[in-house]
């Protein structure tokens, strides 16, 4: 009965492998699942050693009072299969953790691969020398990954991104919306500060600050915010309590994507939830902050290699969405992009919409089950 290592480090990475844990055991049902796996993974039957959540850590400086733990985990994880070695390991994202991990496994004889590739196309560009020679298979989301893997000599392969596979484009707004109980004739302003603690943090107040004003100029609008763990709840209420009370907020535990396609402008950290929006076909405005020395450190040793650190404006190679970052993502320039948004005239709504279903269609294609064929005709 063969074994498969897997390690996801967040609730996206969580679900993709799950997917690709329940497309592997469709062609071999015997293998066996172990690592660090979400609810999604456990419930497709991984063994998880340890929580995914001591995992989901970003950021230069951000991770530096996890690591560590986050190095205890590794160590006590390569013990465990330097004893018993699996015959494929699978990282799937969180590649500061799983990179180091897979090469060490790799000088085991064990092998590797990696699902969904880091983004050193866009930043620590020197990464590469940690995948080059340690990761035997790269299966990337997005097709311009490929090219750049091919220039270094990894053997990378484009799948899809399961989410596009998923994802109703420009969906009915009516119907989302009695299922989450909402008005149906109110306009909904979808809030997705993040899934991480860090993201919560850097993005709450000023996310629901800029909520509040834009519902004081708009009463009727609906301020909806999806809640990954009830512990960002009760962070967020506490803020709003301090902050915005009279902000009218309605919360939801999960369901996000039926949230944006109940949503007519959505305001969120960007991130995997700026593609979910893109592939969801609705208005977004994005914004993210960093600590003060992550951006020191990002701009001093020129770090960060991209234009747009959006997806949707990286694919694109253009300007789709508003992007505030750091010190732009403030309350005034929050609210100024947000009313444009609903300002925006038909005719470039018509064009952002026609460009999202463009790079819908590129990433459809099963991903999933084109990770498993990948592996398992590599290794398999």
């Amino acid at each position: 009965m063969r074994r498969i290592a897997i390690i996801a480090g967040e609730a996206s990475g969580d679900l993709l492998a799950a997917r690709l844990i329940k497309a592997l055991l469709a062609r071999y049902p015997d293998l066996q699942f172990e690592g660090i796996a979400g609810p999604e993974m456990q419930a497709a039957g991984c063994r998880s050693f340890f929580p995914m959540e001591k995992l989901s850590v970003m950021g230069l400086v951000e991770v530096l009072k996890d690591l560590p733990e986050l190095l205890s985990i590794r160590k006590q994880l390569l013990q465990t299969w330097r004893a018993d070695p699996p015959d494929l390991f699978i990282g799937v994202d969180a590649p500061d953790f799983n990179l180091p991990l897979a090469a060490k496994l790799h000088d085991l004889g064990v092998a590797t691969v990696h699902y969904v590739s880091p983004s050193i196309w866009a930043w620590r560009e020197r990464r590469i020398k940690k995948i080059q020679g340690h990761i035997d298979l790269m299966l990337t989301l997005f097709p311009f990954e490929v090219d750049f893997y091919q220039r270094h000599g990894v053997n990378a392969r484009f799948v899809g991104h399961p989410l596009a596979d998923e994802i109703v484009f420009d969906a009915d707004k009516v119907s989302a919306r009695q299922a989450l109980g909402l008005h149906e004739a109110r306009n909904v302003l979808a809030v997705l500060p993040g899934s991480r603690r860090s993201e919560v943090k850097a993005l709450g107040a000023v996310f629901l600050q800029t909520a509040w004003r834009l519902q004081q100029q708009y009463p009727d609008l609906q301020i909806v915010i999806p809640i990954v763990r009830p512990a960002l709840q009760l962070w967020l209420e506490t803020i709003r309590h301090k902050l915005t009370p009279a902000l009218q907020v309605h919360y939801l535990q999960g369901q996000s994507r039926t949230l944006m396609q109940a949503a007519d402008y959505i305001l969120l950290a960007s991130g995997t939830a700026a593609l979910e929006a893109m592939l969801a076909g609705r208005l977004m405005v994005a914004a993210y902050r960093v600590s003060e020395l992550t951006r020191f450190l990002l701009r001093v040793f020129r770090l960060l290699k991209v234009r747009y650190v959006t997806l949707p404006n990286h694919m694109a190679d253009e300007a789709l969405i508003p992007e505030l970052l750091q010190q732009q993502a403030n309350v005034p320039e929050l609210l100024k992009a947000m009313q444009e948004l609903i300002a925006l005239p038909p005719e470039r709504q018509d064009y952002l919409l026609k460009r999202f279903q463009e790079m819908q269609q590129q990433l459809q294609g099963n991903a999933s089950k084109a990770a498993a064929d990948a592996i398992v005709d590599t290794f398999l």
